[in-house]
């Protein structure tokens, strides 16, 4: 049960892809990174705790281009996105963002993404980490549909924080004041061409510029930052404090390809009424007549502050049998509290249920909490 201590490193290589941000980000004081869908991912500058304050009190600029997007266009391109996902795409018009579940034959998720449609024929996927490129570019062998499925030249810069709508009306001039909540549109800053959007993973108010110009990445990071240092701006990572308070779930960890939809709570984004045989139909349609023998629930973990996320799941006991996992947790500054979540059989998922962790501190005592602790989306007046 011990968790060694020892400083490790990630060697730089041209195996891995680099973002078009990543010269940028070590100026800036990145001082650790990741592996993500295939590219180096900043995963701390001043640390977790730091930057969790700068992104809820200010603003903070986050290289997320490990969001590989995948573009999906051609005549029929809209029949096809609707066989990926058991969300109802009937009212994704022009310019609309949704998050959508990607599942398998058997009802588990391949990946979770954000779907941004931006004409009648062209859409882009934004998916977690994972091989979604190649699952898609399958599919399509044998649909008998006339589609188009590539990685575009697209690298997303997330500007995060409840200051993000004031420097995003200084950056563009209050051209964007009016952009609502998961929209996004076509446009430009200083000549370089990108997708604006009101989407992000941070669970403060957030935009995503979408970059569409890989070799002007330094410029445009270069330009918000300067943009941004009335704001009291700084680079950041995705922060596991902020994400798990606010409920969002990051694939691989909290969700699997073993875990279908109504095991992690998101039954909102399946609609197996729907006229469209999507990849997984029958096998959601059995497991919501007879519910999920595994839930995916909140946790307040007992004891002394969890200062540094699991690096493997803890496992979970109940009555001395092991039933589970916790797949993140930390502690939370503004709760004043250890939080997380764990994957347990359904039985065990009811609100106060008790469980004991087992990890490095020792025994730990859980109970199961509902969650979201902190909601999203909070915007400086």
């Amino acid at each position: 049960m011990s968790q060694e201590n020892k400083t490790a490193a990630i060697s730089f290589g041209a195996r891995v892809r680099k973002s078009p941000f990543f010269d940028s980000t070590r100026k800036d004081g990145a001082k650790a990174f990741s592996v993500y869908n295939h590219m180096y991912l900043p995963t701390a500058y001043a640390g977790t705790e730091s930057e969790y304050h700068s992104l809820v009190n200010d603003v903070t600029m986050w290289d997320v281009s490990v969001e590989r997007q995948i573009e999906i266009n051609g005549p029929d391109a809209y029949e096809f996105i609707r066989l990926l996902t058991p969300r109802n795409l009937e009212k994704c018009e022009i310019g609309r963002c949704l998050y959508v579940i990607l599942t398998d034959h058997n009802g588990g998720t391949i990946n979770d993404s954000v779907l941004l449609r931006l004409k009648p024929d062209q859409f882009w996927l934004s998916p977690g980490d994972g091989d979604v490129l190649l699952w898609i570019q399958g599919v399509a062998i044998n649909s008998g549909l006339d589609v188009n499925i590539f990685e575009p030249d697209v690298s997303p810069l997330g500007i995060c924080g409840p200051k993000a709508p004031a420097l995003i009306s200084k950056l563009f001039d209050g051209e964007h004041d009016d952009l609502r909540f998961y929209r996004a549109r076509e446009t430009s800053l200083a000549g370089i061409p990108m997708v604006i959007a009101r989407t992000g993973w941070s669970g403060e108010v957030s935009y995503e510029l979408y970059l569409r110009d890989g070799k002007r990445g330094n410029a445009l990071w270069a330009m918000v930052r300067e943009a941004g240092q009335e704001f009291n701006i700084a680079p950041a990572a995705p922060n596991t404090i902020r994400s798990i308070e606010g409920g969002m779930l990051s694939y691989v960890s909290d969700i699997t390809r073993d875990d279908c939809p109504y095991t992690i709570g998101l039954d909102r984004l399946v609609d197996v009424d729907q006229d469209i045989d999507f990849i997984g139909k029958e096998a959601l349609k059995k497991i919501k007549e007879n519910g999920p023998a595994r839930k995916l629930v909140g946790i307040e973990i007992a004891g002394e502050p969890i200062t540094a996320a699991p690096e493997q799941p803890w496992p979970i006991f109940s009555h001395d049998e092991q039933v589970g996992y916790v797949s993140r947790c930390i502690f939370s500054p503004r709760l004043g509290k250890n939080i997380g979540f764990a994957n347990v059989p359904s039985e065990l998922s009811s609100i106060s249920t008790e469980l004991t962790i087992k990890c490095y501190l020792g025994d730990l005592t859980a109970s199961v909490s509902a969650f979201p602790w902190v909601p999203a989306e909070r915007i400086a007046r």
